[in-house]
């Protein structure tokens, strides 16, 4: 698997500690991560969540080919790059599989006593469990509004044509 998915909790210690899933990390391996000055987990705060926004060396690309798109120079890249590397820590995985939060990430996302891990694909958001299970019922709650406009737009339109009707 070479995507961050799923969804896990785990809990914060006295130190700030809070150890990645095993699968994560395994992600993170073959995306490059080799730990120390070889490389790192990229952490930030989200843009528009009160979560972490986490990955390897392929969020970091893409970060990198965002910014690439904008021309030189411009307000618009320049805002995105502070808004982005700006806030960036690079973070070292122990042996143990753990990283340490920095106290503003974790007053970002709200993080205390545990961290929901969730995968996203090329990356993963760090979050506060309680309030990720209000996003998660919010995304769903959207995902239903969704799916319903487009099962609308695939049905008969009326004149006893089965066109577009779903199997």
């Amino acid at each position: 698997m070479d995507r961050f998915v799923s969804t896990f909790t785990n809990k914060i210690d006295a130190k700030g500690r809070v150890s990645i899933p095993a699968s994560f990390r395994a992600v993170l391996e073959r995306d490059g991560y080799a730990g120390g000055i070889a490389g790192g987990l990229y952490c930030y705060p989200s843009l528009d969540a009160q979560a972490l926004d986490a990955g390897g060396e392929r969020l970091a690309k893409k970060i990198d080919g965002l910014l690439a798109g904008l021309p030189d120079y411009s307000n618009e890249r320049d805002e995105l790059s502070v808004a982005l590397y700006g806030d960036v820590q690079v973070l070292s995985i122990d042996g143990d599989g753990r990283i340490v939060l920095p106290e503003n990430l974790r007053a970002h996302a709200y993080l205390d006593a545990a961290v929901s891990f969730v995968g996203l694909g090329e990356k993963f958001q760090m979050w506060e469990p309680k309030r990720f299970e209000e996003r998660r019922a919010e995304a769903r709650s959207k995902v239903q509004v969704t799916r319903k406009l487009f099962a609308a737009g695939s049905r008969p339109s009326g004149d006893g044509g089965d066109e577009g009707a779903r199997e």
